[in-house]
């Protein structure tokens, strides 16, 4: 099915933003930019986003959409058994680093970008860290592992590290020594009994 030409219009925006957003930051990056290399005039582009906060937040939301079927995906994919689906989750974010992934979150790099805890943009970032936090919670909850929740908030601790790694540093080997930690903190809490999960 052909997309009609708003529809075009409207991903060619998101995907310019989306990159423009990520590799040279939010407030580096004007409506003016984003417009020009996308091929429509700046009042296209209102007529599609009403303002520059609207935009930030639909490039986010996409992102967050996106990370959830490819993440869940790829760990499915790379692993078999409830433990290393935990530790895929570092393969994965390894691999993505040195990909596209070479500034980190773009998550957090929103949020820091964006000081309003209202605006629409933080809020799809905390909504991207909170499922983050509780698909570990549930990836350790499906190996067997006491205290999931609080397993799933360390682990993600570890993520955004390597995140931060990656975009101070530069250090694409970030991911894998999170890895090295999460075995450790996984191995730490030895699976309860079938009988004793919830």
């Amino acid at each position: 099915m052909r997309m009609s030409s708003r529809t075009s219009t409207h991903a060619r925006l998101l995907d310019m933003a989306s990159g423009l957003f990520y590799s040279e930051g939010i407030t580096a990056t004007g409506v003016d930019k984003v417009a020009l290399r996308s091929g429509v005039s700046k009042p296209t582009l209102y007529a599609h986003f009403g303002s520059k906060q609207e935009l930030v937040a639909a490039v986010l939301e996409r992102r967050f959409v996106e990370r959830v079927a490819a993440l869940d995906e790829w760990v499915r994919a790379h692993a078999k058994s409830p433990r290393e689906r935990l530790l895929a989750v570092f393969d994965w974010q390894a691999e993505w680093h040195a990909g596209g992934g070479r500034r980190g979150c773009a998550f957090v790099n929103a949020a820091a970008e964006v000081p309003d805890p209202s605006d629409p943009a933080r809020e799809v970032a905390r909504r991207e860290k909170r499922w983050m936090r509780e698909y570990l919670a549930g990836l350790a909850a499906d190996a067997g592992l006491p205290e999931p929740a609080l397993l799933g908030a360390d682990l993600m601790l570890l993520v955004d590290g390597a995140n931060a790694r990656v975009l101070v540093d530069g250090d694409l080997g970030a991911a894998r020594d999170a890895r090295r930690v999460a075995e450790i903190l996984i191995d730490a809490r030895p699976p309860q009994p079938p009988s004793r999960r919830r």
